[in-house]
């Protein structure tokens, strides 16, 4: 059922309707993304380098190299501060858009079930703040732990899965569910969820491909609660 549900949603990623959305959530990215990086060079170049310059006068004639050196660092400061932004960054524009993944893949692979309800913008808008929370949350306790031998690629998967399994699948659930409902069916198929976050923990160490993981893990989980739905209804799924 878990890989089903993750071959269903991997498929839905290249389909057309599905497109509209990646390019939503790439060109928002890329926008906040370009802000980002024009806020942090004009910190750079503000604040950091005049003060470093103030020194440089009483310094000696290689001075101007160590000038040269720490322009060097800065731009590689500024892109290794984007590259550890992308993620956050993805999966909070992404948020926006999971309503809409969903509805694709109801459409597509569930014409004849009675459609989810997406959520009003301020609801999507805490949700999309909270995955945020979730992602930036598990990825320090696995970096916390990312010194420990032996422990730290379990941690990662073991954090990120039962997180990121947890959201999605209320996520999914809540379309049909009121919030209390939600919860309690997705603690019902408590090792199922996690078994299946454990799948977009995996898509989630991905580089490159990670940055759709919003998008896979909302089809994954949509499907995983059809098919756990109709099975508690006696379907054959």
């Amino acid at each position: 059922m878990i890989f089903q549900a993750a071959r269903l949603s991997a498929a839905n990623l290249f389909a057309p309707e599905t497109r509209s959305v990646f390019w939503k959530v790439l060109g928002l990215t890329l926008l906040v993304l370009i802000g980002l990086w024009l806020a942090l060079r004009s910190i750079f170049i503000s604040v950091v380098f005049p003060w470093v310059a103030a020194f440089l006068p009483a310094m000696p004639d290689w001075a101007g190299w160590l000038g040269f050196v720490l322009a060097i660092a800065a731009a590689i400061g500024l892109a290794l501060g984007l590259a550890l932004l992308l993620s956050p960054v993805t999966a909070l524009i992404a948020g926006l858009f999971l309503d809409d993944v969903a509805d694709v893949v109801e459409r597509r692979d569930y014409p004849d079930d009675v459609a989810g309800n997406a959520m009003p913008l301020g609801p999507a808008l805490l949700s999309s703040v909270k995955f945020l929370g979730v992602v930036i949350a598990g990825n320090i306790i696995a970096l916390a732990l990312l010194f420990v031998p032996g422990v730290n690629l379990i941690a990662f998967f073991v954090v990120n899965g039962y997180l990121l399994g947890r959201e999605f699948f209320e996520f999914a659930a809540m379309r049909f569910r009121t919030p209390d409902e939600a919860r309690l069916f997705r603690a019902k198929h408590a090792s199922t969820v996690f078994l299946a976050g454990l799948v977009i923990a995996a898509f989630l160490a991905v580089p490159i491909v990670n940055l759709l993981t919003p998008l896979f893990a909302a089809g994954m989980m949509v499907h995983l609660h059809k098919l756990l739905s109709r099975k508690e209804l006696g379907v054959r799924v």
